[in-house]
Formats: structure tokens, sequence, C-alpha cells
């Protein structure tokens, strides 16, 4: 009978102690900038930063997350789940390369011209990670835009 109650008692250690507080708060998107820019592709990365107060981790994934350069959509990807670290702060790696071509084109020459003077690109990330835990989910609304410096 002993072996049961104490069984019984360390299950219930366990689920009452490895809680879900609250959700991983979303503190922004940072450091936004042009890692490599040639005549075929141009390759922007962003950080997403959290932090996790909860004992337990859990997961992230970007869905349909939308990149627009100079208010021209110009990508859309999705990535892997990122595990989530138990109480930390963490980033993740918002990483993706666009074909020149598809940033060229008539109807917004004179914003690329504008761009190559200033040599700044206006980058908008836009869309949605999702975080899952435990049959738990909750959606992190990302909308966040730049100006960014490019190499020429």
């Amino acid at each position: 009978m002993t072996k049961r109650t104490l069984f019984i008692l360390a299950i219930c250690s366990l689920v009452f102690n490895c809680t879900v507080k609250e959700k991983p708060q979303f503190i922004g998107i940072d450091n936004i900038k042009v890692l490599d820019s040639n005549i075929e592709n141009i390759t922007i990365s962003a950080d997403a930063e959290f932090t996790n107060p909860n004992d337990v981790g859990g997961t992230l994934q970007t869905n349909a997350l939308n990149i627009y350069v100079n208010d021209k959509k110009v990508a859309t990807f999705s990535s892997k789940e990122f595990k989530v670290p138990s109480k930390d702060k963490f980033t993740i790696p918002l990483t993706v390369s666009v074909a020149t071509d598809s940033i060229v084109n008539q109807s917004n020459l004179s914003g690329l011209l504008g761009s190559l003077l200033s040599k700044k690109l206006k980058v908008q990330y836009k869309g949605d990670i999702k975080y899952k835990i435990l049959g738990y989910s909750s959606t992190y609304s990302i909308d966040k835009t730049e100006d960014v410096k490019i190499k020429l």
C-alpha cells in the first residue's frame, strides 16, 4: 500500500510542480539586417526574442510569416519547430533569402532607386508565431518594420 501511495504522490508532485504559469513573453523583433546582397539574392535576417517564466518548455513555430521589402511582399516562409527552454530568455532566428528580381519591377522601380541611393531598404516582418505545450497553444502576432542598411 505504501508503494502505491508514494507513486501517487510522486505523480502529483510532478504534475503540480511542472506548471505552465503563463505563455512565454514575446519581447520583440530585433537585429533586422541584410546579411548578404548580390545580383541574384538578398539574405535578410532578424531575431524574435522571448522569455519563458515557466518550469517547462514547449515549441515555437512560424507559419506563413511574410517578408515585405519597400512595402512589396517578396517572400513567405515557415520554419521548423524550435524548442523553448524553461525559465530562460531566448531568440529564434528568422532568416530568408529573397530573389533580387522579385524586388525589382516597374511598379516599385522608383522606390528601389531611392533605396539604392540612400543605401537603405524598408524591411517588414508580418505574420504569426505559434507556441505549443501539452495541448495548449497560443499565437503571437508579429508586425515589425525597420530601415536596414545595404552594402553595395
